[in-house]
């Protein structure tokens, strides 16, 4: 479906090379043979490039960060702390240029990317402290000669692979613990939106960390995640991405039995009964819903309103729907940007049309945006949904699109069945005022998170993370300090007490 005629303005050319650099043993890598362009997806225009790294540059990196391990691994957490504060300073001072920067390579609105730095920038001071407590055990022997300790080490290199919906802040989650912990790493970041990486790199080398503690190498994922799947040297691999892609990761990763945290694709159910208050459930929906376009791995998927309210929280959403402005995210006062690129489009506009086919009804939007200030980049009009059944597409898949879908229940075992009728498990949202239903609701939802009337979910202080087929491992809290930690049992036997 579209709405519109193209047009062709072409915007000025910026720098392009800027940030055209890898990060590796603590000096700019740019021999690389070939180059990634990396393009705007609200405008179509280029914005900067970066070089094609290739097994080999993988490998180099792999290396510093072998051999910086010991090192980094034998300072304090207090020294530790240090550089990651350093760091968060600096991502503070620069925040506003940063954010204009992902807001052209990814698209989303300058205030949505600033508020993702923020949000970084907290993360990095968070486990800056927590690396500090660190703590061991020491545990009761079974002999009066016996002392029984377990220590908490570095799990060793980290190879890491992130996404382009969140270029900075899934960076930061992964690198935050890792290098609080005592872990070196080597960064891959997505080659939609890469800018963003280097530069968060070049602030990290501004602290004066010891050259490859931290790599950042730009590529195709394939030829680089080899590298890390394949040398024995790199002990874990985070991954955030597609189900499938983390699959296979999983499949190789276990020839060496690495150290895996996946955070992958999932459908979220929220479930909003008639005692909630439905203000703040569409408010809450809608602010949850169109975030970063809809580009969200924990963004809700589908809507389930009991059939008493479904008239009302319906007309709610729809109204604060049409209310979004649309457009380039560096343009004041816009609330969604683009999609990220033309093929998320065409799979948003088929999943409308598979439900439109089956039955929904389009209460607004529905279509691909394509004139005047729409036509060079992948923009589509939120949209939501009525009249949804459990045979359309929107149901079954991932949406990761400005589309809302909304279905009706009617008693409380019926919803619960068809949320976890998925072989997902990410997150879920639940709108009511009952005491009784929360409890029977958090516990019977199979689902790594749940929210309880909101939407927001990612904080520093805690586990964020699925279950089934929506990954293992958490980023967040302790927990995702422990999931770059090796417990080591020592068994001390004393001299001269006999046994």
């Amino acid at each position: 479906m579209t709405k519109g005629n193209e047009a062709t303005d072409p915007r000025p050319e910026p720098d392009l090379d800027r940030w055209n650099c890898q990060w590796i043993n603590g000096e700019k890598v740019t021999d690389a043979r070939d180059s990634i362009t990396v393009y705007n997806p609200a405008t179509g225009e280029a914005v900067g490039r970066v070089p094609r790294g290739d097994g080999e540059t993988a490998a180099r990196a792999v290396d510093a960060a072998s051999h910086a391990l010991t090192g980094w691994g034998r300072l304090t957490a207090v020294q530790r702390t240090a550089y990651l504060n350093q760091w968060a300073d600096r991502i503070e001072r620069e925040r506003n240029e940063l954010a204009r920067l992902m807001s052209r390579e990814q698209g989303k609105p300058i205030e949505e990317a600033a508020g993702e730095l923020d949000g970084s920038a907290q993360f990095i001071r968070w486990y800056a402290e927590e690396g500090k407590r660190v703590y061991g055990e020491t545990i009761p022997g079974s002999r009066p000669d016996q002392r029984i300790m377990v220590w908490r080490q570095p799990v060793g290199v980290v190879g890491m692979i992130t996404p382009w919906n969140f270029p900075a802040a899934m960076i930061i989650r992964k690198a935050a613990p890792a290098l609080a912990a005592g872990c070196t790493i080597v960064v891959k970041p997505a080659s939609q939106t890469p800018l963003i990486a280097v530069a968060l790199f070049q602030l990290l080398m501004d602290t004066g960390i010891p050259k490859g503690v931290a790599n950042l190498v730009t590529g195709s994922a394939a030829t680089i995640s080899d590298v890390f799947l394949s040398d024995a040297r790199v002990r874990k691999i985070s991954f955030t991405g597609s189900t499938e892609v983390g699959k296979s990761i999983m499949e190789r990763a276990a020839i060496q039995l690495k150290r895996l945290s996946l955070e992958l694709g999932g459908i979220a159910p929220v479930i909003v009964y008639p005692d909630a208050d439905l203000e703040l459930a569409a408010k809450s929906i809608v602010g949850n819903k169109f975030e970063n376009c809809g580009q969200v791995c924990n963004g809700i998927n589908v809507i389930y309103a009991h059939e008493a309210i479904r008239q009302e929280l319906s007309e709610r959403i729809v109204e604060l729907t049409r209310a979004l402005r649309v457009g380039p995210g560096d343009e004041p006062d816009v609330d969604i940007g683009p999609l990220i690129d033309r093929e998320a489009m065409l799979r948003v506009d088929r999943l409308v049309a598979d439900s439109q086919a089956k039955g929904a009804a389009i209460r607004t939007g529905g279509y691909r945006l394509m004139d005047e200030k729409y036509a060079h980049g992948h923009f589509y009009a939120p949209t939501v949904l009525t009249d949804v059944n459990d045979e359309m597409d929107v149901m079954k898949e991932e949406i990761f699109g400005p589309v809302a879908p909304i279905a009706s229940f009617a008693d409380e075992d019926e919803v619960i069945a068809r949320s976890n009728a998925t072989p997902y498990g990410l997150a879920a949202y639940v709108f009511t005022r009952d005491v009784s239903r929360v409890y029977r609701m958090c516990e019977q939802l199979e689902f790594g998170m749940v929210a309880v009337n909101g939407t927001s979910l990612s904080v520093p202080q805690a586990p964020f993370g699925g279950i089934k087929e929506s990954g293992s491992g958490r980023e967040g809290g302790h927990h995702g300090l422990d999931d770059y930690m090796d417990l080591k049992y020592i068994n001390l036997n004393l001299e001269g007490k006999g046994g």
